[in-house]
């Protein structure tokens, strides 16, 4: 089946993941990490994308970002594919991919999912068990978010500037959000629709993307009327 064409709408945020290639370390040393953030605020601000959110875990990392235009996303990770794989492989003496083939991303609804998908993002770390709370970790945008410290690769969105007057008041709103868990219901929402490239929002606004873009941004879904009765009856009938 032909892959859907990626759904990119400037201005509206998108949750991308990229994973190490066959789930590989792609990050070997905190210089390796450094790079990578190094790497990323340099082609963000050179693409015009404004990254919102991200975590960097040892296999994989997580971006929630606007792009300014159609392009700057696919400008950006092109970029950072190339400095970092190329930087990679000089520093450590080897060849070949560093990361899976194409990078999984979403369209995110941002009045309803932004801040949900900014948890969900910088929370990896304790759900993989690596640290008790998303503070602990050091390689992630939680400390600017929630904490106030300056990264140069952040860009707070506008909904986020909304949840206080000033720094101080939006990192403790922030902080707040994660007194309560993100549902599992809305994991996987997130999951799945950046797995398959799609959107993650409600009907209303997948049809008001789909008018803008005047073409489908959902994918069909078959496993159900695969397990169906009639296709069993098909199955039976063309299976020698």
């Amino acid at each position: 089946m032909a892959r859907m064409p990626r759904i990119i709408v400037p201005g509206q945020a998108l949750h991308i993941i990229q994973r190490g290639n066959n789930r590989q370390v792609t990050f070997f040393s905190d210089e390796d990490y450094l790079k990578y953030l190094e790497t990323l605020g340099q082609l963000a601000q050179q693409y015009g994308c404004f990254i919102h959110a991200y975590v960097l875990m040892c296999n994989h990392i997580h971006l929630l970002v606007t792009p300014s235009h159609a392009d700057s996303v696919p400008l950006m990770m092109q970029g950072i594919g190339r400095t970092y794989v190329r930087y990679v492989n000089r520093k450590y003496s080897r060849s070949g991919t560093l990361w899976e083939g194409r990078y999984k991303s979403a369209l995110i609804d941002s009045e309803r999912y932004l801040l949900t998908c900014s948890r969900y993002i910088e929370l990896n770390p304790v759900r993989a068990g690596m640290v008790t709370g998303p503070g602990r970790y050091r390689w992630s945008s939680y400390r600017t978010n929630a904490l106030g410290r300056a990264d140069r690769c952040v860009t707070p969105h506008a909904l986020y500037r909304c949840l206080g007057p000033d720094i101080v008041a939006r990192s403790q709103a922030y902080r707040a959000l994660f007194n309560a868990e993100v549902s599992e219901e809305a994991l996987e929402l997130i999951r799945e629709n950046t797995r398959q490239c799609t959107i993650v929002g409600d009907n209303r606004f997948q049809e008001k993307i789909k008018n803008m873009l005047e073409r489908r941004v959902m994918k069909h879904r078959y496993g159900g009327d695969r397990k169906g009765q009639q296709f069993r009856k098909i199955s039976s009938v063309l299976t020698p």
